[in-house]
């Protein structure tokens, strides 16, 4: 069973040395992956300025995003696909996705911090850390790797499937998103699991034909 949280209220601080941070982005959109981070910081190069990913305007994660894997002991992003979002439900590919960031990490950290409710099993001791992306460097700095990965991959999916938008809801589901889901039906972006595009392959359906399953 995934461990539960604990709550803890102080403030952004310097994570310890060869601990990991684990953070996701993308669970509630209706399109494209959820994208995991492991990040180990290096303590003898901090990168100032490490907070909360949605606290930071797109060209500040950009840039640390890179200072951060220019500085860090190691880190990986691993993505869950849609399919096996559809497949395993949006929690337990989330969960894989930062089991597999951490096993992927260059240097084996002695200790996981996972930001959220629930830990993924791990090999070594893990606690998860509601707000943990506003409170311990290394799990800001996965926050910001995970989400600017994943904007980078929904910005050049555009290319591929025109009309969405994902460019600019990078998949969340906007009044245009739903808009063009419904005009256009969903792509193989989309999460066929998620209610507004199970309505949406229903409402394509010709009569007579038989209706996609959920």
């Amino acid at each position: 069973m995934p461990r539960r949280a604990y709550y803890d209220m102080t403030p952004i601080a310097e994570t310890e040395a060869n601990v990991a941070g684990v953070d996701e982005a993308g669970r509630g959109p209706l399109a494209g992956p959820v994208v995991a981070a492991a990040v180990v910081l290096d303590p003898r190069r901090p990168v100032p300025g490490l907070a909360d990913s949605k606290r930071l305007s797109p060209s500040r994660r950009e840039h640390l995003a890179a200072a951060i894997r220019a500085s860090a002991s190691s880190a990986a992003v691993v993505y869950a696909t849609p399919a096996e979002i559809d497949e395993r439900d949006v929690l337990q590919a989330t969960l894989s996705a930062m089991q597999r960031a951490v096993a992927a990490l260059a240097r084996v950290p002695t200790r996981v911090l996972v930001d959220g409710r629930e830990c993924p099993p791990l090999a070594m001791p893990a606690e998860s850390l509601v707000g943990g992306d506003g409170r311990e460097t290394a799990i800001a700095a996965a926050s910001i790797l995970a989400k600017v990965e994943r904007d980078r991959y929904m910005v050049a999916q555009e290319a591929h499937y025109p009309g969405y938008g994902f460019a600019r809801h990078k998949g969340y589901g906007t009044r245009a998103h739903i808009e063009a889901l419904q005009r256009l039906g969903p792509c193989p972006l989309h999460r066929r699991s998620f209610k507004p595009v199970r309505e949406a392959l229903a409402a394509r359906a010709q009569p007579g034909e038989e209706r996609p399953s959920a």
